[in-house]
């Protein structure tokens, strides 16, 4: 099942599933159990980011092209960093270009999310898949600037400024998506294929992701956790490629669909 959160006519936020003719029916019912697809159509007023994350969990330097083109060492264990909710935005609305706190190196990253639909602890590799509730696309936009200078050797300064977190447009339920890394991802700038590969590449995969990150810690239904992103960032670029206002990024992968945000500068 494709399900869209959505916004009606009156600003009202429901859960609905989208259908390969365009229609969207109603859901009902708690999303982290039983939705039922109710049939009634709707009229979506405002696409809006599929979940509403309890915690944002990234990994960095998780695919094997990526940490070459930066010259970086393939990772023993899983590269951790995290962003505040506050940082998700949704399908259609802007990736907002820090002025405050203001950054001239802000770069693209498309990622697959992984949402989980119940609590995780210890969960096994073998049983990870089981906790997912779905998958969509993400954006993990980062200032690499403050990435690298701005956060006392910590990335999550450069990493969750407001709106470095587009997520969307559905969320794609666990059962239509058997192996989540055989998924062809990549990200378009203005019309410009940037990143093109597939999430076969990760280092480590999904299952290994969950049971990592689960291993004596508790993950709550709702968790999104960002699984790296391929090869040719910006900052990796000759001349590196940030963006800039103006700009329209587009993250698409097989099977979900595309995501799509344009930039605009932070008004001080």
């Amino acid at each position: 099942m494709k399900i869209v959160r959505f916004q009606d006519e009156r600003g009202g936020v429901h859960y609905g599933r989208s259908h390969d003719d365009g229609r969207v029916t109603r859901l009902s019912g708690d999303l982290f159990g039983a939705p039922n697809d109710t049939g009634e159509s709707v009229r979506v007023a405002k696409l809006l980011a599929p979940a509403e994350p309890r915690d944002i969990i990234c990994i960095g330097l998780n695919y094997r092209q990526h940490a070459a083109e930066g010259k970086q060492a393939i990772p023993e264990f899983p590269v951790v960093f995290m962003k505040n909710s506050g940082a998700a935005q949704n399908p259609g609305d802007p990736i907002v270009l820090p002025r405050r706190l203001r950054s001239d190196s802000v770069d693209y990253e498309c990622e697959l999310a992984v949402v989980l639909g119940k609590e995780c602890y210890n969960v096994a590799k073998a049983d990870a898949l089981q906790y997912v509730l779905g998958y969509t696309c993400a954006n993990d936009v980062s200032a690499r600037d403050w990435q690298r200078n701005g956060g006392g050797g910590q990335w999550c300064r450069g990493k969750t400024f407001a709106t470095f977190c587009p997520l969307g447009p559905c969320l794609v339920t666990a059962d239509e998506i058997a192996n989540p890394n055989a998924l062809a991802i990549r990200t378009i700038l203005n019309g410009e294929t940037m990143q093109d590969w597939n999430t076969n590449d990760m280092i480590f995969d999904v299952p290994t992701l969950i049971e990592f990150l689960s291993s004596s810690t508790r993950l709550a239904a709702g968790t999104v956790i960002l699984t790296g992103t391929p090869h040719g960032v910006g900052f990796a670029r000759t001349p590196p490629v940030f963006l800039k206002a103006g700009d329209t990024v587009t993250v698409e992968i097989d099977g979900i669909g595309a995501l799509t945000n344009p930039v605009v500068e932070e008004i001080v």
